[in-house]
């Protein structure tokens, strides 16, 4: 073995050596990976938009060919109203999507009725009209891209995305 591989395995050595002292840095500078996001999440502040999105839900999903909300859409979307009815201070944009099947103008009327179905279910759950406005994309911003029903799953939805102020 010459001096520059013995050189090298020895920088190497204590190299690893260094990274195994897990008290190295203190408690307090330790991040566990595997922890549940739910401490994270604990912390939001319920009235900021980071909490709508990650604890209530900003998008809801939708079968085949659907507007229609079914259950798990229907949960969703009444928390989001409870939401915005305690947070007067944003207004909303509803955007519809759809997958890659189909035509583009079949596939924007269908995210036009379901960003619809969203805002008739919003407006129902008593948030004001004014508050909300839809806009379809069809299927030209997907979230997944492949010829898959996995990836059209996630494609099939509305997303509720909050802006600040109101707007008459």
């Amino acid at each position: 073995m010459t001096f520059y591989n013995k050189s090298l395995l020895l920088v190497a050595g204590l190299a690893l050596a260094a990274c195994t002292n897990p008290s190295q840095f203190g408690s307090e500078n330790r991040v566990d990976l595997n922890a549940s996001g739910s401490s994270a999440s604990a912390s939001f502040d319920p009235a900021t938009p980071a909490y709508f999105t990650e604890i209530i839900g900003d998008r809801v999903l939708f079968e085949v060919d659907q507007s229609t909300l079914n259950a798990d859409a229907r949960n969703v979307l009444a928390g989001q109203a409870q939401w915005l009815l305690n947070n007067g201070g944003f207004t909303v944009q509803i955007e519809g999507h759809a997958d890659e099947q189909g035509t583009r103008e079949y596939n924007l009327a269908l995210g036009a009725r379901r960003a619809s179905a969203v805002q008739q279910y919003l407006i129902s759950q008593g948030v004001a009209a004014n508050r909300l406005r839809t806009v379809t994309y069809g299927k030209e911003r997907p979230l997944e891209i492949c010829s898959d029903e996995t990836c059209y799953a996630k494609n099939r939805r509305a997303v509720t995305v909050l802006a600040s102020g109101l707007t008459s």
